[in-house]
C-alpha cells in the first residue's frame, strides 16, 4: 500500500493532469535547450501533463543544485517518466492503473508484457522506468538520464547514480 505522501504526490499529479494544454513556450524552449535531438524526439511524444510535471520537477531541480545542475542532470528530470509513452495511458486510465497494481502483485508486469492488450498496456505503464530507459538508450541519450529514467522508483540503495543528485531529482519530483 503507498504511503501518505504518495498518495499525496499521486493527487496533486491526478489534478495537475486535468488541466489542458502543454507547458508555456518559454517552458518548451527552456527544455529543448537542455535536450540532445534523440532526447527531443522523446520528450515531444510525452503527454502534456507529464511534460508540464517534468518542467515543474526539472526547474526545482536547477533551483536545488544551481551549479551542480548539469544538462544531463536538467535532461534526466525532464525525461524520469518517457516511459509511460509506451502505454499511451491518459489520466482516466492512469488513475485505474495505480489502482490495479496497488492490488496486484508487481512481479506480474513482466509476465503480462506477453498478455493481451488489457494487461499488456498495465505491464507497460508499470514497467514505463524499465521502458523508458530503453527507449532513451535508443536515443543516445546521456547515460545518466537512461540510469535515472530505470531507477527513478527504486529505493536509494539500489541507485547507480550519485545519490546527492538522485536524492534532489527524487525530493523535487515528490515521489
Amino acid at each position: 500500500m503507498r504511503g501518505p505522501a504518495s498518495v499525496a504526490h499521486l493527487a496533486g499529479r491526478f489534478f495537475g493532469s486535468i488541466r489542458p494544454g502543454p507547458p508555456t513556450a518559454d517552458d518548451e524552449a527552456w527544455a529543448a535547450s537542455h535536450l540532445g535531438p534523440g532526447e527531443l524526439a522523446l520528450w515531444q511524444q510525452m503527454s502534456n501533463p507529464d511534460r508540464r510535471h517534468a518542467v515543474q520537477v526539472a526547474r526545482d531541480v536547477v533551483g536545488a543544485l544551481s551549479d551542480g545542475a548539469t544538462d544531463a542532470v536538467i535532461a534526466a528530470a525532464l525525461l524520469h517518466d518517457s516511459g509511460k509513452v509506451v502505454s499511451n495511458y491518459r489520466t482516466p486510465m492512469r488513475v485505474v492503473a495505480t489502482l490495479v497494481w496497488s492490488l496486484v502483485d508487481p512481479a506480474r508486469a513482466h509476465a503480462w508484457l506477453d498478455a493481451g492488450p488489457p494487461r499488456r498496456r498495465l505491464a507497460e505503464y508499470r514497467l514505463h522506468p524499465e521502458l523508458g530507459a530503453d527507449l532513451l538508450a535508443a536515443a543516445d541519450a546521456d547515460d545518466l538520464v537512461v540510469r535515472w529514467a530505470r531507477e527513478h522508483h527504486r529505493p536509494e540503495d539500489r541507485w547507480t547514480i550519485d545519490p546527492r543528485i538522485g536524492s534532489v531529482l527524487k525530493h523535487c519530483d515528490g515521489d
